[in-house]
């Protein structure tokens, strides 16, 4: 049996198709998930007379820009991952233009049992021109990320992304398997340094956990979350959940918008981690408490009481880091990594 099969259901929320979702669905965290959202996207509408007839619709906005795809065998079962010895991965990655991933798609659907093939990640704006204009939402999200994945029945492993992500399936079924970002501890997640898609991923075989070499799996699946996905529907995901994600279908299709209220100057938190990485975890133990301590109160205090014995014009870094703060802090940080 599959792990997590007793985990309680994703949220669901009541969303129109054209409504705008209320900001506290927008900046929601914890996941939702909205039934039938994208039922007049015209991709869907061709998803719902036939897999090829999506796909061919998919083409009419490609001009042969080779994709990125992950081809692996049967035996792995569409589970995208590492060799035995973690050296390397299951699968190969080759350029390909689309329209051979499409016609290998629908030749493999007639086989048993199938390679899997998987093309992830693929910004709209430059392979599918066109296509973000016929397929937007009703709202507008800082500095969107569109992008679209479609394979067939493959699964990737639990990882986590730090923007906001909105995903809306378009083709075939997903399941969505979700844990909170404090479930990092029971996930075992993988190495930092070769990873099968840029993100760390958790090492647990959701189809067939081994709960002696990951004992501690068995308390993340008491947080998991899951949900299921039809073409229209649309999930959630808040920032840094970790999720894994099952096609279920002979063909797949998603489209997801990846975003961050927090303008681009600021940076990604995940560089801060590589910084910490590299300047903070080989310090003794007492140096790490220390800096710990200092972080709590600096960087997590979650008002400015710590600030109020100070005049509010001195605060400087210390209060909420403003445009030019940020330039000037990454300048900083900039000249000090030259050093």
């Amino acid at each position: 049996m599959a792990a997590c099969s007793d985990a309680r259901p994703i949220r669901e929320v009541q969303l129109e198709s054209g409504s705008v979702p209320s900001t506290e669905l927008l900046e929601s965290a914890t996941p939702w998930i909205a039934r039938g959202y994208l039922n007049d996207w015209p991709v869907v509408q061709k998803a719902k007379q036939s897999d090829g007839t999506a796909l061919a619709y998919l083409l009419e906005f490609y001009q042969g820009r080779p994709v990125s795809a992950f081809l692996a065998e049967p035996e792995v079962k569409g589970r995208f991952f590492y060799n035995q010895d973690v050296t390397a991965f299951n699968f190969v990655q080759v350029n390909t233009q689309l329209d051979q991933v499409f016609k290998k798609l629908m030749s493999f659907s007639n086989e048993e049992p199938n390679p899997a093939l998987y093309v992830g990640s693929t910004q709209t704006s430059a392979w599918l021109p066109g296509f973000n204009e016929a397929h937007q939402l009703p709202f507008s999200l800082p500095g969107a990320l569109t992008s679209i994945w479609i394979g067939n029945q493959t699964r990737v492993a639990a990882h986590f992304d730090f923007p906001r992500n909105i995903a809306g399936c378009i083709l075939g079924q997903r399941q969505f398997t979700l844990f909170p970002p404090e479930q990092v501890e029971n996930l075992y997640v993988g190495p930092w340094d070769l990873t099968p898609a840029g993100q760390p991923i958790s090492m647990v075989d959701f189809h067939e956990p081994d709960y002696v070499a990951y004992p501690k799996f068995a308390e993340a699946e008491r947080h998991a979350l899951m949900g299921h996905l039809q073409p229209g529907d649309v999930i959630y995901i808040p920032n840094m959940w970790w999720h894994h994600v099952e096609s279920l279908s002979p063909i797949n299709g998603l489209i997801n918008f990846w975003w961050q209220e927090t303008p681009g100057v600021f940076g990604s938190p995940t560089e801060a981690l590589k910084h910490a990485f590299l300047s903070i975890r080989s310090l003794p133990a007492h140096q790490r408490s220390a800096l710990k301590a200092l972080f709590d109160h600096y960087v997590f205090a979650e008002d400015t009481a710590h600030l109020e014995h100070l005049p509010e014009h001195s605060w400087g870094r210390l209060d909420e880091v403003t445009d030019t703060m940020a330039r000037q802090l990454r300048a900083e940080l900039t000249n000090s990594l030259k050093r």
